[in-house]
């Protein structure tokens, strides 16, 4: 019996040390990805390049062809209609 119980502890401190180095490589192996992943994260994203800005009148003129639409479908009240339109005309 000592010499199985000798076995069974042992094979318990090989296992408790084989996790404990496994998981310390595993943090310091986390740290590493974390440190060469923070400079890409701070490297500006470049944008699109931005459609020619469109003439205020214009955005009004579409803004208001898009509410009359949703009118005559239905979506809005004649009352919603006019609020909006002013709304889009006074801005």
């Amino acid at each position: 019996m000592p010499g199985l119980l000798r076995g069974v502890a042992r094979t318990a401190v090989v296992a408790g040390t084989a996790t404990a180095v496994s998981g310390r490589v595993s943090r310091r192996q986390a740290g590493r990805w974390g440190q060469q992943e923070q400079p890409q994260a701070q490297q500006p994203v470049q944008a699109e390049p931005a459609a020619p800005p469109q003439d205020s009148t214009d955005r009004k003129l579409d803004q208001l062809k898009d509410l009359a639409a949703l009118r005559d479908q239905g979506a809005l009240t004649e009352a919603e209609f006019e609020t909006q339109k002013q709304h889009i005309l006074s801005s």
